[in-house]
């Protein structure tokens, strides 16, 4: 039995897509979060993490996350939940 993976598509500000693959969602002091893997296939070792905001229409948004204090919060949270260790270098903020 194959397990459906969750995608997701993302635009830059240039209006460039990416797609990425939703390998999970940690709660952090509130907040949800999702690790995003690109599926692109250049950098397969690389998760994101954006924080699931709200907007006031109920609307979702992902947001970056800038603070290096939270990205280092949810990244712990991610790891502790995680059958795979991932090493510091795997690990990019997203700009």
């Amino acid at each position: 039995m194959s397990e459906e993976r969750e995608t997701i598509t993302l635009y830059d500000e240039e209006g460039n897509a990416t797609e990425f693959e939703v390998i999970g969602v940690v709660n952090v002091e509130d907040n949800d979060y999702a690790i995003l893997l690109p599926l692109d296939g250049e950098d397969e070792e690389t998760a994101y993490i954006f924080r699931i905001d709200v907007e006031e229409d109920g609307e979702e948004v992902l947001t970056v996350v800038e603070d290096d204090d939270e990205f280092e919060k949810v990244k712990a949270a991610w790891e502790a939940l995680s059958d795979e260790d991932f090493e510091d270098e795997d690990w990019e903020e997203e700009e």
